[in-house]
């Protein structure tokens, strides 16, 4: 049978549903680009925001008016668990038995018969899953963490996706090897909390080091992870290993210790300002990007523009700008002084002109300069790649996907660099 696989939200469920998608493939399913001609369509869901939840049952109703065998997992419907269970889904679970789909679709084959389930139980063990190759990807997204211990006030996903716990080290290891030998030159660890990543005393630290040994990997990139995640030892390993791009995505999600402290956030602005100065003493050209929410109840005019104001001073090459999504049973949900819909978006349109201001100030200042650019998507002429500090680059020519060429960055366009193959047929890697 043919099945068509969509993915929404985070580089997570990416993940997720590429291991989803190689299983089926060894067990004799075909994989159909196109939903229409599958006989089967796997929905990983999404529930970051009111919008992804409307999204995720939008493409249920999808599936459903096609007609065809509907698996539907992930946070969204975990979250709403009652809402999906009306809409008639053939195999209906949450986050777990994500890594068991193919022995259920196997098993529905056979009698028809609709299979709903989820776990109440919140300390969960973790899942293995293992992706051999990235199919559609240059860089092969590694999930190394799940769950979420912090509890933010806004934030869902601690419910959806349970308590803290990390993927074996060595297997770990064995999965990154297994996709270098299949020709990935950059591998992103990912997860929900993917600092706290511990295996057997093995830290996120010992885990970078670790995997830097492996020949034929190139470049290592951290999804994301949370200041206070970036202690003395991890900094160090940073610092050192060569290996480790020019990058880090840290949240900030507001920039007034008011909203942080409503939000229950762990830190505040000056503790934030002082780690970003920590990483540039060592890291100078180091790109920092970074999430803000805005409109979190109690937040005035004033307070957005302290947000503003401590962005532009932090100097993030990047702010992804998400305006506050009530959502329900959660701390922020309950809390006085909501802020409405046309003030929240009316902020978001602000700071999204901030961080375009931001990223080109940060482009336009690698004009000129000679870089390493790994090429990730190539055209009739010309090829689109990322720098090691995660800019966006392409060369008017067409170069060879999945390799790294030496190119002099020489002009700005909205949103990226126009860069030129220093030596003609030069790949560094």
């Amino acid at each position: 049978m043919k099945f068509h696989i969509i993915t929404l939200g985070c580089k997570v469920n990416t993940y997720e549903s590429e291991a989803i998608k190689e299983d089926l493939i060894q067990n004799n399913f075909i994989y159909e680009e196109k939903d229409e001609f599958a006989d089967i369509i796997i929905i990983n869901t999404c529930s970051v925001t009111n919008i992804a939840d409307n999204k995720s049952k939008k493409m249920v109703r999808h599936g459903k008016r096609l007609g065809k065998i509907l698996v539907v997992c992930g946070c969204s419907s975990e979250n709403k668990q009652e809402e999906y269970k009306q809409m008639g889904i053939d195999i209906l679970i949450g986050n777990r038995e994500k890594n068991k789909i193919t022995t259920i679709l196997k098993s529905y084959q056979k009698g028809k018969k609709p299979y709903v389930s989820f776990y109440k139980e919140n300390n969960c063990p973790f899942e293995e899953m293992q992706v051999k190759k990235f199919s559609s990807h240059t860089r092969a997204f590694v999930k190394i963490q799940e769950g979420c211990n912090n509890y933010c006030s806004y934030c869902i996903i601690p419910y959806v996706r349970k308590n803290v716990r990390s993927k074996n080290f060595k297997k770990t290891i064995e999965e990154i090897k297994l996709l270098v030998e299949n020709g990935h030159k950059e591998i992103v660890l990912t997860g929900i909390l993917t600092g706290s990543y511990l295996s057997e005393n093995h830290t996120l630290k010992d885990l970078l080091h670790e995997i830097s040994q492996i020949s034929g990997l190139e470049r290592i990139r951290i999804s994301s992870i949370e200041i206070t995640e970036l202690n003395e030892e991890l900094l160090e390993e940073i610092k050192t290993n060569s290996k480790i791009v020019n990058h880090l995505h840290i949240p900030l999600q507001a920039g007034s210790d008011e909203i942080l402290k409503r939000m229950n956030r762990k830190y505040n602005i000056s503790y934030f300002k002082k780690k970003i100065e920590e990483i540039r003493k060592y890291k100078e050209d180091i790109s920092i990007t970074t999430d803000v929410i805005v409109g979190h109840p109690y937040e005035t005019e004033e307070l957005f523009l302290e947000t503003v104001k401590n962005c532009e001073e932090i100097g993030f090459s990047k702010i992804h700008v998400f305006p506050y999504s009530k959502r329900d049973g959660t701390p922020s949900s309950k809390m006085p002084y909501q802020v409405d819909e046309v003030t929240k978006k009316m902020r978001s349109r602000y700071l999204n002109q901030v961080s375009k201001k931001l990223e080109k100030d940060f482009y336009i200042r690698h004009l000129e300069q000679t870089v390493d650019v790994l090429i990730e998507e190539t055209f009739e002429n010309s090829s689109v790649g990322f720098t090691t500090n995660y800019i966006k680059v392409e060369i008017k020519e067409k170069l060879k996907r999945n390799e790294i060429y030496r190119i002099k960055l020489k002009d700005y366009e909205e949103n990226k660099l126009i860069g030129e193959n220093e030596i003609e047929n030069c790949i560094i890697f």
